[in-house]
């Protein structure tokens, strides 16, 4: 009997991520697909990046407007409790067997209560991993493995932790990161490509740059953005390209784009600003870093800086608080927010030869690129059984043992 999985999705990276479970869940022979699409995906001050998804052949099955009417947490909070709402009527009227959900985001926090208070079987992916840098993406983050039915972890630490917090081992499987499977097979844009698209020529040092706002510290979004904006202006003047892209829908990310739109109007040469690379073009450009002959650097603070750079050897700037904590590769420098350390970041992973070779060699700690398959086949092979499912059972006894024992 084929089994109704839907995949909610709520904003561009998020997606990108999903892009391979859902290839894999679309070609699988007991699975069928329902996907509801929401959050920044619908807006068009991000990009409004639906387009993308039916460019690469995946249908929409619902859209979900969440209501976030202003760059603030409490507009945020809102937004949850409004998701709540739509994502609910939304999985009423597809009725799926399994629900999907990545991350830690707050449209994602707002899916997940949705599906596990309706009873419909929900996985989670990503659950684990932790991000100590003053965004609220832990708290999230492990709100949702508790809610959750099944736990798609990117590495063994992650699901050690999972399993610390006392989910039953059946219910926790090591998939690996799901983007690597697209990386692992080639899928991104030609430097060809890149050249059409963004107007850049391959062959000179590129920057690309992506920085959100840090949600415990929204109101320093301006303050924290500004030294890296400096830092891009004098690589620019070195010659250096800069492709500078939108942060998230967090609360912070619209000072951010104001800043960014600002600094682009100024028009200086060789740097650009986009709503979206979209997933071929971001992961095109991280690529070039694989032929040593060119010299590209990631700069910012997104997970996808520390995440997804690995696999391609690629020199990458970590900048602030907001990745504190996450696993990496040996490939990430971390900076403050002052230009001067920024600006000698870029010219260590633009220039310096010995730590461009440490990059080019780093181990990726994020699974071999099967993840989409391996979660395909798990779902699969379920048995929806709702009292064994649906029933969560705590593993830890809370013996007292000289204190507490966990």
């Amino acid at each position: 009997m084929t089994k109704t999985v839907a995949v909610f999705t709520g904003n561009r990276a998020e997606y990108g991520l999903q892009f391979p479970i859902l290839r894999a869940i679309r070609t699988h022979p007991d699975l069928d697909y329902k996907l509801l699409v929401s959050g920044a995906h619908l807006d068009p001050d991000f990009g409004q990046t639906m387009d993308e998804i039916r460019a690469d052949g995946f249908e929409i099955h619902s859209e979900i407007k969440i209501e976030m009417k202003t760059d603030s947490v409490s507009s945020t909070a809102q937004a949850i409790g409004s998701g709540v709402l739509s994502i609910s009527n939304a999985l009423a009227v597809l009725n799926p067997d399994i629900f999907v959900v990545y991350a830690d985001r707050f449209e994602g926090f707002a899916a997940v209560i949705a599906g596990t208070q309706m009873n419909i079987p929900t996985a989670h992916i990503e659950g684990g991993d932790i991000t100590e840098g003053g965004a609220l993406d832990d708290s999230v983050r492990h709100a949702m493995t508790k809610l959750a039915h099944f736990h798609f972890t990117t590495n063994a630490q992650a699901s050690n932790r999972v399993l610390g917090m006392g989910e039953e081992s059946w219910r926790v499987c090591t998939a690996g990161f799901p983007v690597i499977d697209l990386i692992k097979s080639g899928d991104y844009a030609s430097p060809a490509e890149l050249q059409q698209w963004f107007g850049i020529d391959p062959d000179r040092p590129l920057v690309v740059f992506t920085q959100h706002s840090v949600t415990t510290e929204f109101d320093q979004a301006e303050n924290q953005i500004r030294p890296s904006l400096e830092a891009m202006r004098r690589a620019a003047g070195d010659g250096t390209q800069v492709l500078m892209t939108y942060p998230n829908n967090d609360a912070g990310g619209r000072v951010i784009i104001a800043a960014l739109e600002n600094f682009a109007a100024e028009k200086i040469d060789g740097i650009s600003l986009h709503q979206s690379m979209g997933r071929s073009g971001y992961h095109g450009a991280l690529a070039l870093a694989m032929d040593p002959n060119r010299r590209i650097a990631c700069i910012g603070n997104s997970s996808s800086g520390v995440k997804e750079t690995p696999a391609f050897g690629c020199p990458t700037i970590n900048i602030g608080s907001r990745q504190d904590g996450r696993l990496r590769g040996n490939n990430v420098l971390d900076a403050g927010y002052e230009a001067d350390a920024i600006y000698a970041a870029i010219q260590k992973c633009l220039n310096d030869e010995d730590w461009r070779s440490i990059c080019a060699a780093t181990d990726n700690p994020y699974g071999q690129g099967n993840a989409g398959e391996v979660i395909a086949d798990y779902l699969a092979a379920l048995t929806l059984d709702p009292t064994k499912i649906l029933r969560k059972k705590m593993t830890l006894g809370g013996e007292a043992r000289d204190g507490w024992f966990r």
